[in-house]
């Protein structure tokens, strides 16, 4: 990769994975207008189908592009940097912020779940009952699970980097696999090729509800199947694209092409299960496995269209830009109890669901990027989630007048 190209399309993959966390806080601020039964904390008095087809569709590829791109920049940082120093960094900037933000966290999306009943019946909720249906490994990771995710597939990657360098002294697994996906990113039927583990993942799910695509694993230490094949499959993909990056080239020119099959999928998808949520699961046949297949390859033309219209027209650099990527994980992380704070505050006035959608985001995103600017930028906590510290800016030193300072003596 050369040093201009390389730059911009850095720019354009930042890009996109700061957009994906803040469509992910954006995502989760819709949920408590979804109509059909209670599936969040909250449920506002105002459903709307709208936001439920925002729901939908910014489901499908935020969390697919998000881990494409962290295995692209994964390999990036082990080439650069090498394995120990990798580790290092990856141990300060994913686990340290997952063993002391999710202490935190988790008693903040408690206390704003219990106001949020409060709001909505006037009294305190009682306990839930203990269940014993759950997942094997139980365990409310909540919105934090892309770090436990992240961590898995840093320690697998490593671990079979590893034994391919052992295996593979001469290089020739490795110029194979790279022809492989060279060829495979060349054709116009790579996001096919990509869809299908995850296709056969959903129909192996006997559980799979179709109107959720990906179920985030954040209710257990064992991920779920689509889950696991998918989100591999993402980060492994981005591994392997970092060796030949001029691959990203092709994703830029066909950014209109995926596009335009993206929001075709999208239409086909919604078309088979409906706008409406549906919480029970899909039912075996023709019908399911059709769907299975079209929304599986809808995530992948879907995350080939971001990346390659932020490489089209995100590539050159941009200070606001930055500042947003460089926020976004800070963000992400405290969003959630901010979030469904405001959502119970609304919930039960009689406004209409457009304008509380708007309060909720207008007061949420200025409160984060507010305590991202005091807080984290130019502090040690920036220096753990970004990987340094920004620098203050420097106080403009007042002009001296020559006249003046004569005139005092």
């Amino acid at each position: 990769m050369t040093t201009s190209s390389g730059s911009d399309r850095l720019h354009g993959l930042d890009a996109v994975r700061g957009y994906a966390l803040l469509l992910g806080i954006v995502f989760h601020a819709t949920a408590s207008f979804l109509p059909g039964p209670q599936i969040w904390p909250v449920v506002d008095t105002h459903r709307s189908l709208t936001l439920a087809g925002v729901f939908f569709v910014s489901h499908i590829f935020r969390m697919t592009s998000f881990f494409l791109i962290a295995g692209f920049f994964g390999h990036m940082m082990v080439e650069k940097r090498g394995v120990a120093a990798f580790i290092k960094d990856r141990a300060k900037r994913i686990a340290l912020p997952l063993v002391v933000g999710w202490p935190i966290l988790f008693a903040a999306i408690i206390a704003a779940t219990v106001y949020g009943a409060v709001v909505a019946t006037g009294h305190l909720p009682k306990p839930p009952a203990p269940s014993h249906n759950g997942p094997p490994l139980a365990f409310p990771l909540t919105h934090l699970w892309f770090l436990y995710t992240l961590l898995w597939l840093y320690a697998g990657t490593l671990a079979l980097r590893w034994a391919v360098l052992r295996l593979d002294g001469a290089g020739r697994l490795r110029a194979r696999v790279d022809g492989v996906v060279a060829t495979l990113v060349e054709s116009p039927a790579a996001p096919l090729a990509l869809a299908l583990p995850v296709a056969l993942a959903f129909l192996a799910t006997p559980q799979w509800h179709e109107w959720f695509g990906v179920a985030g694993p954040e209710n257990s230490l064992i991920p779920n199947l689509p889950a696991a094949i998918e989100y591999s499959v993402a980060f492994g993909f981005g591994w392997l694209l970092n060796r030949q990056p001029g691959l990203l080239g092709v994703m830029t020119r066909r950014w209109a092409l995926n596009l335009t099959l993206s929001v075709a999928l999208t239409v086909l998808c919604m078309t088979m299960v409906g706008v409406m949520p549906v919480v029970e699961p899909a039912r075996p046949g023709l019908k399911h496995i059709a769907y299975a297949g079209a929304y599986a390859l809808s995530m992948w033309t879907w995350t080939f269209a971001a990346i390659g219209m932020a490489l089209r027209f995100l590539s050159g650099h941009s200070p606001a830009r930055r500042y947003i990527a460089d926020s976004s994980y800070w963000l992400y992380l405290i969003h959630l109890p901010l979030v469904i704070a405001l959502q119970a505050m609304v919930s039960q006035l009689a406004w209409p669901w457009e304008v509380k959608i708007t309060v909720v985001l207008a007061v949420a995103f200025p409160l984060m990027f507010a305590s991202y600017q005091l807080m984290v930028r130019h502090s040690f906590i920036g220096a753990i989630l970004n990987g340094r510290r920004a620098p203050r800016p420097a106080k403009a030193r007042p002009a001296i007048s020559i006249g003046h300072t004569e005139a005092a003596e």
